[in-house]
């Protein structure tokens, strides 16, 4: 639902390979350039140009002309990251482990977030949480690397007064408008199983807990029971976990437990749980569960609608602030213990079109009635609203000098790199595209 201030290119992985490797891995895949002793493979441009797209918003079979232009645009990153790997093994530069890991993460939750739940990214990619991290790992650790040559290079360039003014008198019919913005903050509910199907559900997992304590195999019971088609066919095995990839009511317990533990019911917007811790290694713990899903009814929505419409009232009539119901009500983790902030948005970016409607409705400083969308049911509050205009100095220096500054950045990394490049044999491969 956030729009990023960055849009960061995936980068797939990069394999050093001799002549005769090449041509071995041309039978089994594609070569669609070599970079030096590098390659870039079909199958990585094609990944890279998909988890591209996801941050783009572009379903690669439903627009498949600007799907064709991620390619082209991605090959051409993965070009330069490569000469910078080149640079970087010349002058010995890398990265710790430890900024590898938190790069990942935060990748791993971006496509999350853009894709609205770790199942659906799973589905995107036809592989787990724990598998995509596998593969992208040290696609993340090279392109941490590229961007450290980079910041090494372009570290102490500076622009002044003089250039930024240049270039806006140069830019200024090119540059776009401020658009109309706005600032919001939600609520969001999940509608959850409350009756009896709940009921049935709880009773289901505390029979097949007590089987398990009685000396029943976990892994048979999931095969059996758990209602994770992913999982089930594996003992409802999850492979190793790491903070921040699953629910907070999941994570939690797991790493609370040791080795051979089994949890009591534990509850999350797709259903109940219970899990088996079976290892843990540093800041990774490797879990089983099993799972029962929850059918919300008619009533559950109602429910949660008139939940929602209580804590608007509450807001209405300044019994609590709209922050402080946030905090205590909303299922967001990413915004709720920041009063369910928002922050400032490009209407016309606005990709959830219930949003749009809802914000249509209000003035600054009210609140909407309980809409739904994807992922449950929100109640939002127009902060404060922004008119579309023209850019001039005078108001927004700091955003023009920045332009102008990437912009100087971008010609001096694209000199030094095409210099680069003349040490390097290059050949990209057309028919492979």
């Amino acid at each position: 639902m956030k729009v990023s201030d960055k849009i960061k290119l995936v980068f797939l992985f990069l394999l050093f390979l001799t002549v005769t490797g090449i041509q071995a891995q041309q039978v089994l895949d594609g070569v669609v350039a070599i970079v030096g002793e590098e390659i870039i493979l079909k199958t990585e441009l094609l990944q890279a140009s998909q988890a591209f797209a996801i941050q783009m918003n572009i379903n690669p079979q439903q627009q498949p002309d600007r799907f064709e232009k991620i390619k082209r645009d991605v090959l051409k990153n993965l070009i330069t990251e490569k000469v910078l790997l080149y640079k970087a093994k010349k002058d010995t530069i890398t990265v710790e482990d430890q900024q590898v890991d938190a790069a990942l993460e935060d990748r791993i939750k971006q496509m999350i977030q853009q894709l609205g739940s770790k199942e659906k990214v799973e589905s995107y990619f036809g592989k787990s949480i724990n598998q995509i991290k596998n593969d992208y790992r040290e696609d993340i650790k090279k392109q941490l690397i590229a961007q450290k040559v980079q910041q090494q290079k372009l570290a102490g360039l500076t622009i002044s007064r003089r250039e930024v003014e240049q270039f806006y008198n140069t830019m200024k019919d090119s540059l776009p408008q401020m658009q109309n913005m706005v600032k919001i903050a939600h609520i969001l509910m999940d509608v959850r199983s409350q009756g009896a199907a709940k009921q049935a559900a709880e009773k289901k997992l505390r029979d097949i807990r007590q089987k398990i304590l009685k000396g029943a195999s976990f892994a048979d019971m999931a095969s059996l029971y758990s209602e994770d088609p992913g999982t089930a066919p594996n003992g409802g095995d999850l492979g190793y976990i790491e903070r921040g990839t699953l629910y907070k009511s999941f994570e939690d317990p797991a790493f609370s437990m040791k080795p051979g533990e089994i949890s009591d019911i534990i509850e999350t917007p797709i259903g109940l749980h219970i899990i088996k811790v079976e290892d843990k290694k540093e800041n990774r713990v490797r879990v089983s569960h099993i799972l029962i899903r929850l059918s919300a009814t008619k009533d559950d929505e109602k429910y949660i609608i008139e939940k929602l419409k209580n804590i608007r009232r509450q807001a209405v009539e300044g019994r609590k602030t709209f922050a402080e119901l946030a905090k205590e009500y909303s299922v967001d983790e990413s915004t709720k213990n920041n009063g369910g902030e928002l922050g400032w948005l490009p209407v016309g970016q606005l990709q959830i079109q219930e949003f749009v409607n809802a914000i249509d409705t209000l003035n600054v400083g009210e609140i909407s009635m309980p809409f739904k969308t994807d992922y449950g049911y929100h109640i939002v509050k127009l902060e404060e609203k922004q008119e579309s205009r023209k850019l001039n100095l005078k108001d927004d220096w700091d955003r023009i000098r920045e332009w102008a500054l990437n912009v100087k950045r971008q010609k001096v990394l694209n000199a030094w790199v095409e210099r680069i490049k003349k040490d390097l044999y290059i050949e990209i491969k057309e028919d492979m595209i």
